[in-house]
């Protein structure tokens, strides 16, 4: 933009995520931390930034530079997600407790019992292979081979979960990973994260405060580690992201997203011929680690930086979540996460072999 000035220099650093070849950043752990600027200051950041993309929208543009404001838009829907994740977060740590919004009228639902769809082997295409909005870590679309699968027809919850920490499934090293053993060891790990137990039930904070375990409803806050340990308790495992996508794409991409503002995840509802919460709710683990599909190269410059310098030593999770907008997702849309990392609505999907 011709003539722009940036509000401030100091910004560059505060907000840079994590380009590094923008400059330097804010360490990540210490943002949080932050009390200043203020809201006041905040918003005329905000203003001055409006004002600039709406005089560069008015010009014309050619596919390339909209294409990196579209990708601008979609990274900013995924702010709106993470500004939740990380209130609840921040919020969990304050011993008051503090409610980010108060409750919606809800009713519980009883969640049905789990059954298995079942689906063929053979080859099929995997990621985004039509018109619309993606992001580069969800292309090239590519076959894969698959193996005849079982894919469970609902997220696990609280109540399947509690079963597994009656049954020690926190202290039997059996079902964990070596890596997982040693973090839920060192991090002293008995059950989900924001989940204590009182005199006589289990509680766990959410963004409308402290509530009573609702045994119905997907459990989340869960590590890759603890979905794992979990699936071979129960005899299962996690599916693959390959499996996934094959298993909901018979599924609507509708559900319990953010702006249903219940911002916990709710029970499934009555059994259908598609796999019920393959979208909104919770983030579902798979067994597959986040890596480059074949052919995938990232773009050059700064924008190259967005997906594929993280594609190393994480898995990959499908679906989106109670905090997702529902705008945002598709089929083919991966995040990713460490395998040690439960401050992301994550929950857990069972697959099986046949």
């Amino acid at each position: 933009m011709p003539g722009y000035r940036c509000f401030a220099d100091e910004f560059r650093v505060l907000f840079n995520s994590y380009y590094v070849q923008v400059g330097p950043r804010h360490a990540r752990p210490e943002r949080g931390l932050l009390s200043r600027p203020d809201l006041a200051r905040v918003m005329a950041y905000r203003a001055h930034v409006d004002r600039a993309v709406e005089a560069w929208l008015e010009r014309r543009h050619g596919a390339e530079e909209l294409a990196l404001f579209e990708l601008g838009a979609q990274h900013e829907q995924q702010h709106q997600e993470l500004m939740l994740t990380d209130v609840k977060h921040l919020f969990s740590r304050n011993p008051l407790h503090p409610a980010y919004a108060s409750h919606i009228a809800q009713t519980r639902g009883r969640a049905p019992s789990m059954r298995w769809h079942v689906h063929d082997g053979g080859t099929r295409i995997t990621g985004h292979a039509g018109a619309g909005f993606c992001f580069d870590n969800e292309r090239p679309a590519h076959p894969v081979l698959l193996q005849p699968f079982r894919f469970a027809s609902r997220l696990v919850t609280n109540g399947e979960y509690l079963a597994f920490i009656g049954e020690r499934g926190y202290e039997r090293p059996e079902l964990w990973m070596s890596d997982g053993w040693d973090v839920r060891t060192r991090e002293g790990w008995d059950a989900p994260l924001h989940w204590q137990r009182d005199t006589r039930r289990w509680l766990r904070f959410t963004l409308h405060g402290m509530d009573e375990v609702d045994p119905d409803a997907p459990v989340c806050h869960v590590s890759w580690y603890e979905a794992d340990a979990f699936a071979r308790w129960r005899g299962a495992r996690l599916p693959s992201e390959d499996e996934w996508e094959r298993a909901a794409a018979d599924a609507p991409v509708a559900g319990n997203f953010a702006e249903s503002r219940a911002l916990d995840p709710l029970a499934a509802s009555s059994q259908a011929d598609a796999p019920a919460q393959c979208f909104g709710d919770a983030w579902e683990w798979t067994a597959s680690a986040y890596r480059p599909y074949p052919g995938y190269r990232p773009a050059s410059g700064a924008v190259g930086e967005y997906n594929g310098k993280f594609m190393v030593n994480q898995f990959v999770l499908r679906g989106g979540s109670c905090a997702s907008p529902g705008s945002h997702l598709r089929l083919s849309y991966r995040n990713f996460c460490p395998p040690h990392a439960r401050w992301q609505f994550s929950g857990i999907r069972l697959a099986a072999d046949i």
